[in-house]
């Protein structure tokens, strides 16, 4: 039950070319305790007062000139539109065909000239109760879609934020650093706005790619940490880590999970097809592989490691022009260029970034 002090506070908006008959009604509510009070005769007024005053009541007369209370109830309808607003119907018609068309048109309950003041105002305060309900019920729905979005958000950056952490599990284990996979996840976002991708696919390609090199947590130390080079039988063991990272990111029916599996499978594929675990080549390697396998080589050749040190931009840049079409996607390495702006910022800045909110 709203309680009937709630009630007294709510807007009523009056609408009848008769002066009188607004007095009237202006003093039979105003002793029941009612305040907030907006009478009009003029109904080409309306529209404008009702988005102005926001009334929680229409007492809307059917019989006027300029406009009649069909027409102001065909106003207010398209003004409205998904909320409730009762709109009671002060008449002296009391024909059948009247009040239906009045109800089709919105009325929700009609008041009959010459007014009895009881009724006047019981009705009145039957029609405001359920509105302030409904208000109230509004209100709390939304309270509650605001918890779900919020709660929705919490569980989509821890999802991410274990996501980047597992990433980096698996690079320090034959890196050190953990900051190359994000700076990979950053780098492919930047290509893919480059090659024209729609933000949604972007920010997927962006939140799984940390994943890339997952499956290197199945790779045994005496291979993922030799110094020197490996040799065929152990390549052939390195090589695995694709379907180990595929493997341990399948079965999940989230496009991020999808997506990052796809990655990690397909991140070592070479557009001429002599890539791995599967040789696949150009278009059949999906967009996100060749989105990551371009970000993962060119941060490897800008960063530094203990067999190498860090390539200059300009050299890297060669080497990845040189490529184009054997080991990257030539349209990708046009958006690597198109791009490149974006992409220096995210290589020389990253590390300040994320440093405190990763607690590197």
């Amino acid at each position: 039950m709203i309680p009937f002090a709630d009630i007294q506070k709510a807007r009523i908006l009056i609408v009848d070319d008769q002066e009188s008959n607004l007095l009237l009604l202006q003093k039979v509510l105003g002793a029941a305790g009612y305040a907030n009070l907006l009478a009009v005769s003029d109904p080409t007024q309306v529209p404008d007062l009702h988005a102005a005053f926001r009334p929680d009541l229409v007492l809307l007369d059917l019989h006027m000139p300029k406009l009649d209370g069909f027409e102001v109830m065909a106003l207010l309808k398209a003004a409205v539109r998904d909320d409730y607003l009762p709109i009671l119907v002060l008449t002296a018609d009391v024909t059948h065909p009247t009040r239906l068309r009045a109800l089709e048109m919105g009325a929700k309950d009609f008041l009959t000239k010459p007014f009895d003041q009881v009724e006047v105002v019981t009705r009145i305060r039957n029609m405001l109760e359920v509105r302030l309900l409904h208000n109230q019920l509004r209100n709390q729905n939304a309270i509650l879609e605001q918890k779900v979005r919020e709660r929705t958000q919490e569980l989509r950056e821890t999802r991410l934020e274990i996501i980047h952490r597992l990433g980096r599990a698996a690079e320090y284990r034959d890196k050190g650093t953990g900051l190359h996979i994000l700076r990979i996840s950053h780098i492919s976002a930047a290509l893919g706005r480059a090659a024209g991708l729609v933000d949604e696919r972007r920010e997927v390609i962006m939140s799984a790619s940390p994943m890339h090199d997952i499956g290197k947590i199945g790779i045994p130390d005496s291979i993922l940490l030799k110094q020197g080079k490996l040799d065929a039988e152990e390549w052939e063991v390195m090589k695995t880590h694709t379907t180990i990272g595929s493997e341990l990111l399948s079965g999940h029916d989230s496009v991020l999970m999808a997506t990052a599996a796809s990655i990690a499978l397909t991140h070592h594929e070479r557009w001429d097809g002599n890539g791995y675990p599967q040789g696949l080549a150009g278009e059949a390697i999906p967009i996100e592989g060749r989105i990551v396998a371009l970000a993962d080589v060119f941060d490897a050749l800008l960063s530094e490691r203990p067999y190498k040190k860090a390539w200059p931009m300009d050299a890297a840049l060669q080497e990845v022009d040189a490529l184009s079409g054997k080991a990257f996607d030539p349209s990708l390495v046009g958006a690597l260029h198109r791009g490149l702006p974006q992409i220096q910022e995210i290589v020389h800045n990253i590390e300040a970034k994320v440093l405190t909110q990763y607690k590197l």
